[in-house]
């Protein structure tokens, strides 16, 4: 990945690789302190820009949460800049199967994720640039980050983005939306991050993201549809390199705690770009991290429990047709309970020999087809609900 350098001084000074990082808790990681950090004064903390070499959703949820879980942020912030082949990203307590159109992600290759953090359901392509601000908890403040952003945009491109109530990044009134965020907030560390939508391609964002599932009853955090806006279509030299380079820039001359501009003088005291490798040899036990965010177990099993009701269409020898109405209870991905509620009319002699069929589904991992496979167990036809009427060609879900 290749970035802007505005300064040649500067440049030497700031951008350099970060191969020592592989001496975890050593004298240039720190581990996560346990000091609040509160007496440490805003002069005496430095701030870095971290750019992942890595475009896989997997590895770079693991990179976040092992900073997250390792880094010592009390005199050292980091803004960790990062990009992602085509995926869906759903919040920490969000409902995959509600929030994103399962068969067409299969279909098109697109990597569906469960990040740490809360929020609504996002699309990352190429397109985006994810940020990630790291803190002590104590310095948390997200409108700090999105100020930092819209400064960023106006001082390179003049472009008036402003901040709005759910804080987000808007452009153009509160509907044009370029930026969702999320955080994660512990002890003793904090991060926020959002995507930018650079180029992102918006007919694959909307199919992605388009609700495809019906009948599912959840208490998960439901994502709030909003407009997007890429800001090619403001300004079409935008591309994520100059951007990453312009908001980085932007950071490092802004003090770490008060949105105060120091210039080329605060920008020559800061530790500047690094380009790291997310790598077992750079970050020892990411491999590991990796790995929890790729399997089912967090994907799908972290679900919070919900129901899928469906109705059903049964024929009988006589011709007759029956509406049954089938509810499926499911707990951390897996069907816990199957229940069929029958016309008291209905009378089929061999509908107890097909319900044990169905019972043996109980305890499958849950997937968009199990409703048909419960229909087909016991003869029956699913009805079609007929979708939405809603232009999703430019609208997704925020963050």
């Amino acid at each position: 990945m290749s970035f802007v350098i505005k300064n040649g001084a500067a440049a030497a000074r700031s951008v350099r690789l970060v191969g020592n990082l592989i001496n975890v808790c050593g004298s240039s990681v720190r581990c996560a302190s346990t000091q609040s950090g509160n007496d440490i004064s805003e002069d005496a903390i430095r701030k870095s820009v971290y750019i992942s070499q890595s475009t896989d959703i997997f590895t770079n949820l693991a990179l976040e949460d092992w900073f997250y879980r390792n880094y010592d942020f009390a005199d050292n912030h980091i803004l960790l800049l990062w990009r992602n082949e085509p995926c869906v990203v759903v919040g920490r307590h969000q409902n995959p199967w509600l929030e994103s159109n399962m068969a067409a992600i299969d279909e098109n290759g697109i990597s569906l994720a469960r990040r740490n953090s809360g929020g609504g359901t996002v699309y990352h392509d190429m397109g985006n640039l994810n940020l990630s601000f790291f803190t002590p908890r104590q310095r948390y403040n997200r409108r700090y980050n999105l100020d930092v952003i819209c400064r960023a945009l106006y001082r390179q491109w003049g472009i008036k983005a402003n901040v709005n109530k759910r804080e987000d990044v808007v452009v153009d009134g509160e509907f044009k939306q370029v930026s969702g965020s999320a955080a994660k907030l512990g002890r003793p560390n904090a991060y926020h991050h959002c995507t930018l939508l650079v180029n992102v391609n918006k007919p694959n964002l909307s199919l992605a993201l388009e609700k495809k599932e019906k009948g599912i009853t959840t208490n998960a955090t439901e994502s709030v549809r909003s407009f997007v806006k890429n800001l090619t279509d403001i300004n079409m030299h935008i591309h994520p390199d100059n951007l990453l380079s312009a908001i980085g820039w932007e950071y490092l001359r802004t003090r770490a705690v008060t949105l105060e501009d120091g210039g080329q003088d605060l920008v020559q005291q800061q530790k500047g770009f690094q380009m790291i490798n997310p790598t077992e040899d750079w970050f020892p036990g990411i491999t590991m991290l990796r790995d929890e965010f790729a399997s089912w177990e967090w994907t799908f099993g972290k679900t919070p429990k919900f129901s899928v009701t469906q109705q059903l269409e049964l024929s009988t020898i006589h011709g007759e047709v029956h509406e049954l109405t089938l509810t499926l209870d499911i707990e951390n991905g897996i069907v816990e309970e199957i229940k069929m509620s029958l016309p008291t009319s209905l009378k089929v002699a061999n509908f107890r020999e097909d319900a044990s069929v169905v019972t043996s589904l109980k305890g499958s991992r849950y997937s968009e087809d199990t409703v048909n496979r419960v229909a087909k167990a016991i003869g029956c036809k699913k009805i079609r609900q007929l979708p939405q009427s809603m232009n999703m060609s430019n609208m997704a879900a925020s963050q």
